[in-house]
């Protein structure tokens, strides 16, 4: 059951004060230019510099990510280290799956009404072009057997058992992105919900293109400015913006892509899933005394979250098992929110989460509510395009809508914001958000 009305309000308000991320990166074969430490401190600095207080007034940092390196342990804490927050500043990481910034993002919020904190740094943060490549089990066994060799009989011994195919390497990614407990992977729940709601291939290609078309458009027109801070790497390249968008992709070249995840017949490809991408984001969150310490212009205020379970193989319609509480514990239907940023993980699975929301025998039967909601609005949903063309950085993509999200409201002057994404292992978040600024001209 959903959490009641009482125990998800929040003691004390608590604000967005700012936020930047990194331009997202795609992976392309190959480890990219940064880890993910190294993406998180290089995004925080520019955006602490520009705050009115050290990053040592900082109570607490807390960072989203699934897949940290060998050399990140407590990934939160290392780069709270090294962006000057000083040994006295505690730091997290926290682990959601794709949801992992949404999360930390939760956290600080919770940790700031409760009155346990005043001014927390959270985000989240992901480098995937570096998921280790793992050996399995077998090889694992043989090289137990060798480190106990000692004689050179015991180890000519030890190499007879070796095996070629224990040298097979696991790409821990492909791992990382499957189901352990129904054995899908990501692509094919979203294949399930293609089949289950009928949503047709040039339907899912027509989504992709126009995320595509709509971050190209907000590139060109500098919608970006300010959100995203430039990174420059050892090879003196400097990194500006988003660089997986295809500006130019039209429905026959999409038409062209074979499936990726249900050969021959299936319908969700490469070109209408979110790409495999580096990057990092940041939000600083505030209690109304930090607000009136620092003289700060808050960006949106947060409302509510809400953390939903479901069927793991359904795992996309994450989003509407999320959302729906929210609105019905403040009254709200589909109009009363000005925009709404659900994470692309695929075009099938945002189409089935619009299904779903207005079916009134899902709304019913799986959801428990009386009616179906009034449908979204496309035209306000994800609309400087999403993470197909974007990139989904599974730690980083929560803190990222959320961040964006509150810029669009800004921007257009709208009140009331959504941000929410499907979890692998079928979950899903939400966050509502009430915007505290008037329109940007």
């Amino acid at each position: 059951m959903a959490r009641d009305d009482t125990t998800c309000r929040l003691k004390r308000p608590v604000y967005l004060v700012d936020g930047a991320r990194s331009p997202f990166l795609k992976a392309r074969g190959r480890p990219g230019p940064f880890h993910a430490a190294d993406l998180a401190a290089r995004t925080a600095i520019p955006l602490l510099l520009r705050q009115p207080f050290e990053p040592g007034a900082l109570d607490e940092v807390i960072l989203g990510c699934v897949m940290p390196g060998p050399d990140e342990a407590n990934i939160a804490r290392v780069v709270a280290l090294r962006i000057g927050c000083g040994e006295r500043v505690p730091a997290f990481t926290v682990q959601r799956n794709c949801a992992s910034g949404l999360q930390a993002l939760d956290t600080a919020a919770r940790h700031i009404a409760d009155g346990c904190a005043d001014l927390v740094l959270a985000g989240g943060v992901e480098a995937m072009s570096h998921a280790p490549l793992l050996f399995g089990a077998a090889f694992a066994a043989w090289l137990g057997q060798w480190r106990r060799a000692r004689t050179l009989p015991a180890r000519l011994q030890a190499l007879a058992r070796l095996r070629l195919s224990a040298l097979a390497p696991v790409i821990g990614l492909l791992r990382g992105l499957t189901d352990p407990v129904v054995g899908l992977s990501m692509g094919q729940t979203a294949e399930n919900l293609a089949t289950r709601f009928d949503i047709r291939r040039r339907d899912m290609d027509a989504f992709a293109m126009r995320s595509h078309h709509r971050l190209a458009t907000a590139q060109h027109t500098g919608r970006f400015d300010g959100e995203i801070v430039l990174l420059a790497d050892t090879e003196g390249k400097a990194h500006f913006l988003d660089d997986g968008v295809r500006p130019d992709t039209h429905l026959e070249a999409l038409a062209k892509l074979p499936p990726a995840f249900d050969r021959p017949f299936g319908r969700v490809t490469a070109g209408n899933s979110a790409q495999i991408t580096d990057g990092a984001a940041w939000l600083v969150l505030a209690s109304e005394e930090a607000v009136a310490r620092y003289d700060l212009r808050p960006l949106a205020r947060v409302l509510d979250t809400q953390w939903a379970g479901l069927d793991p193989a359904q795992m996309g319609l994450g989003p509407v098992h999320a959302m729906a509480p929210i609105l019905a514990r403040h009254g709200l239907d589909s109009p009363d929110i000005d925009y709404w940023e659900i994470n692309e993980a695929f075009a099938a699975q945002v189409l089935a989460c619009l299904r779903a929301w207005q079916d009134p025998a899902y709304c019913r039967e799986v959801l428990g509510l009386e009616r179906a909601f009034s449908p979204i609005d496309e035209a306000r949903l994800n609309v400087d395009g999403g993470a197909i063309a974007i990139g989904h950085p599974v730690g980083a993509s929560g803190a990222r809508i959320v961040l964006h999200l509150a810029r669009v409201l800004a921007r257009e002057g709208g009140r009331l914001g959504m941000a929410s994404l499907c979890i692998g292992g079928g979950q899903g978040g939400a966050m509502l958000i009430e915007s505290t600024q008037e329109r940007q001209a």
